[in-house]
């Protein structure tokens, strides 16, 4: 079994985590394991039937919106046109809809239909049902450790000036 440099037992995980003593190489292992799961998870996606990028930007606007091309195109880290056009297929699939903002009639917003989020949930549904039946095949102590970890990454995950990102 696995243990760190003080004798703490890592469980049974791969020898090589003994060395994760070095923030770095830790950042970079936690980088590279996030895209692998990432991209395995995201075969998942091919079920919607959507594009990457359209199912890209109907998350962002299911899990942000209403919000405008703009917003959008921000935070897809797109340009206008190419936001306009993914916007375009959505609202012709059915799973976006423009309407006025309650608070300039000039300006619209794009939002998700029930359609639009149904698509996303089950979507979401499918990655995370592969994902826990990778997690159940882990044994308990690990199960517990990745428990653990995942509220370490949650904590990475907000922004640094955050209250609970703490120290």
């Amino acid at each position: 079994m696995a243990k760190t440099t003080t004798g703490q037992d890592l469980g049974d995980t791969d020898p090589a985590a003994a060395s994760l003593a070095d923030p770095s190489r830790i950042a970079d292992r936690l980088h590279s394991a996030a895209i692998h799961l990432l991209r395995k998870l995201r075969q998942e996606d091919a079920l919607s039937g959507l594009t990457a990028p359209r199912l890209s930007a109907l998350s962002v606007i299911v899990f942000g919106g209403p919000l405008t091309l703009g917003a959008l195109a921000d935070a897809e880290q797109v340009r206008p046109p190419t936001i306009t056009r993914l916007v375009q297929a959505l609202e012709r699939e059915g799973l976006v809809e423009r309407v006025p903002d309650p608070d300039d009639g000039r300006i619209h917003r794009v939002r998700a239909t029930a359609e639009g989020r149904r698509l996303l949930e089950e979507g979401r549904a499918r990655r995370v049902e592969t994902l826990a039946a990778d997690v159940a095949a882990l044994p308990q102590r690990q199960q517990r450790l990745l428990g653990e970890a995942v509220a370490l990454l949650e904590r990475l995950a907000l922004p640094a000036d955050h209250p609970r990102r703490g120290g």
